[in-house]
């Protein structure tokens, strides 16, 4: 049973990493669209996507760095987890533009490097 439980976790972790990936690009992609071809304005910078995404990251880290915590007892992960998680929380208070790709790409950065820590550490 626990090794379902750690194969779920490690899971998690890389589901975390990618959907951090997969923000980065979204971040970027949108500046380009929007702001260089005025393309997809509409959806690719509608606030919806951001909360969504928040809400899965915030689901994902505390399920998988709280998770490793109780395995194998390093706070390091869930407190960097946790530090790019409010990054990407005050990406959504600043608004659309350099400051919101700035803070959530550091955001994204931070939540992918404390899931690889992550599972340095359950190894």
């Amino acid at each position: 049973m626990q090794s379902v439980i750690v194969s779920i976790r490690d899971r998690l972790d890389s589901a975390g990493m990618l959907l951090s990936g997969l923000c980065a690009v979204h971040c970027v992609a949108g500046i380009v669209l929007v702001s260089v071809l005025g393309l997809g304005g509409g959806v690719l910078l509608d606030p919806a996507i951001h909360e969504i995404g928040l809400a899965l990251a915030i689901l994902v880290g505390l399920l998988t760095l709280g998770l490793g915590v109780l395995r194998h007892g390093q706070l390091g992960p869930l407190l960097i987890g946790a530090c790019g998680l409010v990054l990407m929380g005050l990406a959504l208070a600043v608004g659309h533009g350099l400051p919101e790709a700035v803070l959530t790409i550091a955001g994204v950065a931070l939540v992918a490097f404390a899931h690889i820590r992550n599972l340095r550490h359950a190894a």
